[in-house]
Order: structure tokens, then C-alpha cells, then sequence
């Protein structure tokens, strides 16, 4: 095995830790990865700013009719708290939220299918009802073997009023509905605070063409439970691997590289660091964003959010170079989609489990599913791909996004016509 390929799996195997959104251990790993450009002889400049976050909130769910039993939630974060003896009400299950599902809503506790989207969130509170329910996992799960994850009412959600909220198994959620319980009563103590979290910036100037600026991203927060190694240590470990090669082999084109903080609760670093540096953006020409890596079982990803002609370029250029990349155009949920909303085109690397080789947001997003061989090959490309666009000698993606791609990454945003509409 190569120094590089070691020394980028050693930095891996130091994020193998669950660093959620504004934690201690967020900014834990903010400094390994701080400590690693230090190592090399580099500055990295991190930039704070405010999350909107709840203290861990506290739950009870407990059937009341046609008999008493409790089962385990978890209360949503920002969502509203009902009473201290709770909220006693009648339980419809919702489905997936027709009209004739939520026809009779109105005062009762809404159980729904799945996760909660924006759309779907705004048609509970509209129908009127007194809280709801949502459910995860499936009717395979082994209690000791799997996590109840704590769900968030997200700013865009609140704008629409707030409800006491929970999530709930979706074994249990099965065994209300089979049971036919018709009333329960729902507690939920919930504590608004404001957190803070951090993005890393580090920069390598242009040689010949500074005036035009490649944005590389990737995340380094997880999800609660999660070592987030999968998701997203490996972008971020890649993200250093790179930033090593273009300080030691200077691009013509300036690359910023930024270790984004807080994606898992709606890529609030990259959001951030749009709003915050319009100079940079303004000659910003593409960016290059990193998410999921490393699985022994999988394969190359590329998706382009951007023109068809990128598309096609990036999907020539790969079967050239003898790379096994899928290659597809449309939005990827990350980083890229601030960039891509500020009209820059966009491309995301990964390299995705195969079905069942590679955890996302559980537990099982651990080290052994992934190996340096794998994680090193995604790099090639990777760094291929940068140093062809860094280096060309007229740059060839055009600045403006396309008007069909705006209206997909609308409908990612849930933002216009797509406001009420689910995608």
C-alpha cells in the first residue's frame, strides 16, 4: 500500500465518531482536520456561524384506548411541546397524507408514512391536527441492533406553525394500527437553543488564471449514532488528499477547498458560505463536491447538476480515461446544491455502496465496510478530473445554469410551484 493511501486511511480512521451539528465533536474534527493542513505546512481559515438547534427533547408516547401500553419516541427538535400531562387525542393514521386521509385531522395525532418533507409537514398543519407521528425503520429491526433517530423541525417547516412532534418505530407504528388504537396520549418537552458551527477554508491561488476560482467541497459532520465514516469522513479525508496534490502542484485556476460543517441538518455550511462570500462565488466557475466514499462494495458515481453538454463531457471524458463512472445529470442532496442555486454548475463525486455493502445514517457506517484501495481510487478520478478543469486553457463550462436545471433544483428546494407538491 502507498504513504498516500495509508496515511488518507489513518485520517479516516480518525473521524470514525459521531460528530452531529454543532457538537463538541463536530468541532473535534474541525481541528483533526485543521491539524492536518498544519501538518503540511498550510493555513486553514475557519468560519463560525449560528444553527437553529433544540436540547435532546423529551418523550413519551402511551396508548390510552382500547388499552394502556407506552412505547419508546423520540420528540422532533424545534418542534412545539405540548402540555406537562401531555396532549390526550384521538390517533388516525395518515398514510401518505391525501386529502382524504387528513379529511377528518383536525384536533387529532397524525401517524404518517415514512419521513416528514416540507409539503407534507405543511399539509398536517393546515388540516388542523394536534400533533403527529412519523416512523422509521423496518418490521425486521432488532431493538438491540437499531437506533431511533431524533427528527428536526427545520426553519422552512416552522414557517408554517408548529406542532408537538415524535418519531416512533415503525414496528411499533405497526402494532398501533394492527391493534387499532384509537387514543393516546403524546408528551413532548422541547428547548429552543442556538448553536454554533464551523466551516474550514483553505486556498490555493491560481498560477495563471487566479481571477477564476474552482470551489471543492465536502462534509464532515454525521448524523446521531452514525461514526460517519461512509458519510461523510471519506469526502472529507479526499478533500485533504486533494488539497495535498494542487499544494505541491499548483493549478493554473485558484481552487478553494471547504470542509463544510452541519450538512446532515440542511447543508447549513454551504448555505453559510454562499451568503457569506459573493466575491468568491461571483468568480466561482465550478464546483466540485464530495459525498459518501470508500466502500469495498460499490462503484463511481458523478452526478452533474448543470448542463446536458457537461454531462456529456464528463461521461466522454470518462469512458477516455478508462474510468468506471455512472455518470448522470440532475440535483444530488448536498453541498452543491447552494452553489448550484447561485447558478454555478455543480459535480459530485462519490462512490456509492453497493445494495446492502454501505450504511447511510445508521450505526453500521463503520470502517470495516471500507477500505483504502477503494477510497484511493475514487481519488484518481477525482484528481483527474480537478486538475484537467484547473489546468485548461479556456475553461469549458459555461457559467450559466440552464433553465430546466433551476426548475429541478426548485422542486429539490420545495420552493414555487413545488412549495405543496411533493417530489
Amino acid at each position: 500500500m502507498s504513504v498516500q493511501k495509508e496515511s488518507a486511511f489513518e485520517l479516516l480512521k480518525k473521524l470514525e465518531f459521531t460528530r452531529t451539528a454543532g457538537s463538541k465533536e463536530e468541532w473535534k474534527a474541525l481541528k483533526i482536520l485543521e491539524e492536518e493542513l498544519h501538518r503540511m505546512g498550510a493555513e486553514g481559515n475557519i468560519e463560525s456561524f449560528e444553527i437553529d438547534d433544540a436540547l435532546m427533547p423529551k418523550a413519551t408516547l402511551k396508548a390510552v384506548e382500547p388499552e394502556e401500553k407506552e412505547y419508546v419516541v423520540t420528540g422532533y427538535q424545534c418542534c412545539a411541546s405540548t402540555a406537562k400531562e401531555g396532549l390526550t387525542a384521538e390517533l388516525i393514521y395518515g398514510e401518505n397524507l391525501t386529502d382524504v386521509n387528513l379529511a377528518e385531522a383536525k384536533g387529532k395525532i397524525v401517524l404518517v408514512n415514512g419521513r416528514v418533507t416540507l409539503p407534507m409537514y405543511k399539509k398536517i398543519v393546515e388540516s388542523g391536527a394536534a400533533a403527529m407521528l412519523s416512523m422509521s425503520g423496518t418490521l425486521l429491526d432488532e431493538v438491540e441492533r437499531t437506533d431511533l433517530p431524533t427528527r428536526k423541525i427545520r426553519k422552512n417547516m416552522a414557517e408554517y406553525g408548529l406542532i408537538p412532534a415524535a418519531h416512533i418505530r415503525i414496528a411499533d407504528a405497526f402494532e398501533l394500527v394492527a391493534r387499532n388504537v384509537r387514543k393516546v396520549c403524546l408528551c413532548v418537552e422541547n428547548t429552543n437553543v442556538t448553536s454554533t458551527s464551523h466551516n474550514l477554508i483553505a486556498r490555493i491561488e491560481g498560477t495563471t488564471v487566479p481571477e477564476e476560482i474552482i470551489v471543492l467541497g465536502a462534509h464532515y459532520d454525521s448524523v446521531e449514532f452514525s461514526k460517519g465514516v461512509y458519510d461523510n469522513g471519506a469526502g472529507s479525508v479526499l478533500l485533504m488528499e486533494l488539497f495535498r496534490y494542487f499544494r505541491n502542484n499548483p493549478p493554473r485556476r485558484t481552487m478553494e477547498f471547504v470542509w463544510f460543517g452541519s450538512e446532515e441538518i440542511g447543508l447549513q455550511g454551504s448555505w453559510n458560505y454562499v451568503r457569506t462570500h459573493k466575491e468568491a462565488l461571483a468568480s466561482c466557475r465550478l464546483m466540485v463536491n464530495i459525498d459518501v466514499a470508500a466502500p469495498v462494495l460499490g462503484f463511481e458515481h458523478a452526478a452533474v447538476t448543470g448542463s446536458q453538454s457537461f454531462e456529456q463531457y464528463v461521461d466522454y471524458w470518462t469512458k477516455i480515461k478508462g474510468y468506471p463512472v455512472v455518470v448522470k445529470r440532475g440535483t444530488y442532496s448536498s453541498d452543491s446544491i447552494p452553489f448550484a442555486d447561485a447558478g454555478i454548475q455543480c459535480i459530485n463525486f462519490s462512490r456509492d455502496g453497493a445494495p446492502g455493502g454501505a450504511f447511510l445514517h445508521s450505526r453500521h457506517d463503520v470502517i470495516q465496510y471500507l477500505s483504502a484501495d477503494s477510497l484511493d481510487r475514487t481519488r484518481t478520478i477525482i484528481q483527474a478530473f480537478v486538475e484537467e478543469m484547473g489546468n485548461a486553457v479556456v475553461f469549458p463550462v459555461p457559467k450559466e445554469m440552464p433553465e430546466e436545471m433551476k426548475e429541478q433544483i426548485d422542486r429539490y428546494l420545495f420552493r414555487g410551484k413545488w412549495a405543496c407538491e411533493e417530489s
